[in-house]
């Protein structure tokens, strides 16, 4: 399995989400299973079916959220030191114009929203450089050329 690497900004967003399953949605989930139950026979109602499904869902993706945050690592904050890392944000200029991401494990990568993750093409290519070196990277689209402009 990957090693699963977390910056602060995700494992807090991991720890909302596991507070919000737990305290909110259980709770929910619990009160729709009463109700089912009080409408009578079990075998045939839908709406308890349905709930039970759902209690399994949520209680899967409890654990799947505990297994992260007690196998995670936490990332070390490389961007300080001037360099790419996991943690960093950085702004790239390349001949498409200028983009922008933040570099987080593959955990926490979203590219919708400019999270990718460190196992990325563009990531690997501009690990462990500096401000205004130039790095090649072999896209799905064909090679492209990257400037890396600021490193935060």
């Amino acid at each position: 399995m990957e090693e699963i690497i977390l910056t602060t900004g995700g494992r807090a967003k991991l720890e909302a989400e596991l507070i919000k399953l737990k305290n909110e949605d259980l709770k929910e989930i619990a009160e729709q299973i009463k109700s089912a139950r009080e409408l009578g026979d079990l075998s045939e109602n839908a709406d308890y079916h349905q709930a039970r499904e759902k209690q399994a869902f949520v209680a899967g993706k409890i654990a799947e959220i505990e297994y992260k945050l007690s196998h995670g690592r936490m990332a070390d904050k490389g961007g300080s030191a001037g360099v790419v890392a996991i943690g960093s944000h950085v702004v790239l200029k390349s001949a498409d114009g200028k983009e922008e991401y933040d570099i987080v494990g593959a955990t926490e990568a979203d590219p919708t929203t400019g999270k990718i993750s460190v196992s990325s093409p563009i990531a690997k290519a501009i690990f462990g450089h500096k401000v205004g070196d130039k790095v090649e990277v072999e896209t799905p689209a064909g090679e492209m050329e990257f400037e890396i402009k600021k490193i935060v």
